[in-house]
């Protein structure tokens, strides 16, 4: 079956170009010589991105392969302006990036609900000859053509939003802890990458307070270089405030474990190594207290570790004081401030980027409209006194 989780999507866009200036000479019955009277043009369509938090996926644009805004309409004769093209807005969660699909370049990001992000800006419309109207030149025959249309393919990425981001090998209980401190229920079984597709969970904590916590798939070795699902789902922690690795307790070498996942984070962005990091051993229901105690001795001095158990709830308390200090911490906070635009404005690899593109399976090919040449100054047609007639 079909997963309805998409966060990854191409779709070509074309705002709509500005309608021509008209350059007509009003020539009536008891006006004859009336002078000029063409209408400016009307300007073209914007492609604008507006946040909506109650998306949490791309699903609804998936199968939207062109998006496209109306083009101005023509000035007219009587001063008649051109109607403008109506703007697209196009809704996506917030948590979305945008790149240039030719050149993976960061274009624009929508981060929460209610922004509006103009993508591509449509032509303005053209002046009519009226607008060129002067004393020493009161018969202008000419006018503008309108703005050309802008289009570009774009590749639209969501990153979730969340306060802490969970990061481990398969297996490691990630999903288990997500499901014993919230009401989120991933799927739980006991073989490698069970978890297909990040979820989101909201944990309480006390005096009604809560946070996000994001379980992506399981990270392996060589992660950051194809390996596995982890390439794929990273980079849904780049967003988040804190990330918590999880080590399970009967791992032979817990440092080397972690040293692992650390480096795997490092070859993705090395941004991420400037968030805070939280480690929780897992499965602490299958050791004895003599055997903790034995592990305390081994596990990474500079950053916290908890000690925990999901399946039995044990230490759960412990981990989301822990948790909740870290995220509320005034370094913690200055650190998210300093690093959000160097991680939001990375540009996308172009070394990996077709790799990311044929594994989602995007080949897009696009055909223009007839009509969605660029007017030249050459294309518009000037009229001579025979050509009007008397209304």
């Amino acid at each position: 079956m079909e997963s309805n989780f998409v966060d990854y999507v191409k779709i070509y866009c074309r705002s709509g170009k500005g309608g021509r200036g008209s350059m007509h000479l009003r020539h009536v019955k008891y006006n004859p010589n009336g002078g000029p009277d063409g209408g400016d043009g009307g300007k073209g369509g914007s492609i604008i991105l507006r946040g909506n938090h109650n998306y949490w996926t791309l699903l609804h644009l998936r199968y939207m392969r062109h998006i496209k805004a109306e083009h101005g309409g023509n000035g007219g004769r009587d001063k008649c302006h051109g109607t403008d093209g109506k703007d697209v807005y196009v809704d996506v969660p917030c948590g979305t990036v945008v790149y240039n699909a030719e050149t993976g370049k960061y274009v624009c990001d929508v981060t929460y609900d209610g922004q509006e992000v103009v993508l591509l800006k449509g032509g303005r419309g053209g002046l009519g000859n009226y607008q060129f109207r002067s004393a020493t030149n009161q018969a202008p025959r000419y006018a503008q053509p309108g703005e050309p249309m802008q289009e570009m393919t774009i590749i639209l990425e969501l990153k979730l939003l969340a306060d802490v981001g969970l990061v481990g090998f398969p297996n490691a209980g990630k999903s288990t802890l997500v499901s014993a401190l919230s009401n989120a229920r991933p799927k739980i079984a006991n073989y490698p990458f069970t978890t297909m597709e990040p979820s989101l969970g909201i944990v309480g904590y006390r005096d009604g307070k809560s946070f996000v916590m994001a379980d992506i798939p399981g990270i392996i070795e060589g992660a950051s270089e194809g390996r596995g699902l982890g390439l794929r789902f990273l980079r849904h922690i780049e967003r988040n405030s804190l990330l918590l690795f999880m080590v399970p307790g009967d791992t032979d070498d817990i440092r080397k474990e972690y040293e692992i996942l650390l480096n795997e984070l490092r070859q993705f962005n090395p941004d991420l190594l400037t968030k805070h990091r939280v480690l929780a051993v897992t499965k602490c229901d299958l050791l004895d207290a003599e055997l903790i105690e034995m592990l305390r001795e081994t596990v990474p001095t500079d950053i916290p570790v908890v000690f925990i158990s999901a399946v039995a709830q044990q230490g759960l308390d412990d981990l989301k004081d822990v948790l909740w200090r870290e995220l509320n911490s005034e370094s913690n906070k200055l650190a998210t401030v300093m690093t959000e635009e160097s991680i939001v404005h990375r540009d996308k690899d172009m070394s990996r980027f077709a790799a990311e593109l044929a594994d989602e399976g995007e080949d897009i090919e696009f055909e223009e409209d007839a009509d969605d040449d660029v007017v030249e100054i050459e294309d518009i047609e000037y009229l001579d006194d025979e050509d009007f007639e008397d209304e």
